[in-house]
């Protein structure tokens, strides 16, 4: 049986590191929630600022990352962490959420979860830029970030 169950911040990013297929660790952090199935967490949903800064309006949240221990082995288990981060964000006063998904992912739980498309984005192999310089490397080697187009989802949250 699968129970949606807080989580902290450290379970969450332990949890992605350890389970999350192109992405590393997020930073950003406002909330986050937990799927768990027979006391054990099988998934993460983390809610933070919207990367994008036209994006980043004081009533606007972005689920920067949703992650599934078994991808495939809990029947909508990503939808139902999307659904609960998106009633979280609307309990919390927040009027539209987004996420991103890679262009050749499928999505169906994204539009399971009420999220329609906003923008088709082309491949940005690096954030760094002239005005503002990022570094693309950690101390344990170089960032892992997916390559190729993404595409951006949004929902409307009804507070």
């Amino acid at each position: 049986m699968m129970e949606l169950v807080p989580v902290t911040r450290n379970e969450a990013r332990v949890f992605v590191a350890e389970h999350h297929a192109h992405n590393d660790v997020t930073l950003q952090w406002k909330f986050a929630t937990g799927l768990a199935c027979d006391g054990e967490l099988v998934g993460v949903a983390i809610v933070g600022r919207p990367t994008g800064r036209g994006l980043d309006q004081q009533r606007a949240v972005e689920i920067t990352r949703l992650c599934i221990s078994e991808a495939g082995r809990y029947r909508n288990a990503a939808s139902r962490l999307y659904g609960a981060a998106c009633r979280m964000a609307a309990a919390g006063g927040y009027r539209v959420a987004y996420t991103y998904t890679l262009a050749e992912e499928d999505a169906a739980s994204v539009r399971a979860a009420g999220f329609v498309l906003d923008a088709e984005l082309e491949e940005r192999p690096t954030w760094s830029t002239p005005g503002r310089p990022r570094q693309e490397e950690t101390l344990f080697g170089a960032r892992k970030r997916p390559a190729g187009p993404k595409r951006r989802w949004r929902r409307e949250l009804n507070t």
